[in-house]
């Protein structure tokens, strides 16, 4: 896809970006256009609280390099006794991912609306992870532009499965010559799967590389 040049709402430049706050802008909407702009300009959304969404750039941006994911032998044994799909179960897959949070919950019915339309016109994904006896146990969705993605979130129900799902991801990405995987932050938990944390400058460089059709 041609990346997004244009929305209806005017977000500063990168140059007008605070250095010391990961919040970069506030207000607008979820739709779609708006969104795919976000994305494409180094930006995702989260609401402050109930009513306030505002737009993240991280100053120390979270990436898992295609090519350093951590698979652990636990990994490797676990993918063996789940299967994996992609785009199957779209809207449950972020549900969970809403519902099982701890630290805190921006995925709200709002959030979901948006995605699954997003979803729908071929911009957002998930893969699923389902187990021996048919249940959806793990997962994770995120917005794909040409050779990036942004992961957004992903869920558990039995040990490892949100792992699979990321090594899924991973895999797919690499057969089909992507470039970016965004985490948005490095967790001690992502960084313990190969998740580095790099300057918002050099990751607004790569993004803007990766962008292209």
């Amino acid at each position: 896809m041609k990346p997004p040049t244009e929305c209806r709402w005017t977000f500063p430049s990168p140059e007008l970006w605070p250095d010391d706050d990961d919040i970069v802008a506030a207000g607008a909407d979820l739709e779609t256009d708006t969104l795919l702009y976000a994305y494409a300009h180094g930006m995702f959304p989260m609401f402050v609280n109930k009513r306030n969404l505002a737009w993240w750039s991280p100053v120390d941006r979270g990436v898992i390099p295609l090519d350093g994911l951590r698979i652990t032998r636990s990994m490797q044994q676990s993918a063996k006794k789940f299967t994996c799909t992609v785009n199957q179960a779209f809207t449950e897959v972020m549900t969970l991912c809403g519902s099982m949070r701890t630290d805190g919950n921006w995925i709200n019915q709002t959030f979901i609306d948006a995605y699954t339309q997003l979803h729908e016109e071929g911009h957002a994904h998930s893969v699923e992870v389902w187990n021996e006896a048919g249940e959806l146990v793990g997962g994770l969705y995120g917005v794909r532009i040409n050779k990036f993605f942004a992961g957004e979130s992903m869920f558990h129900i039995e040990t490892d499965a949100s792992k699979v799902a990321l090594m899924h991801l991973v895999q797919l990405m690499t057969l089909d010559g992507m470039e970016l995987l965004d985490t948005q932050w490095r967790t001690d938990h992502l960084e313990s799967l190969g998740c580095i944390a790099i300057p918002r400058e050099k990751y607004l460089q790569l993004l803007a590389s990766a962008i292209q059709p």
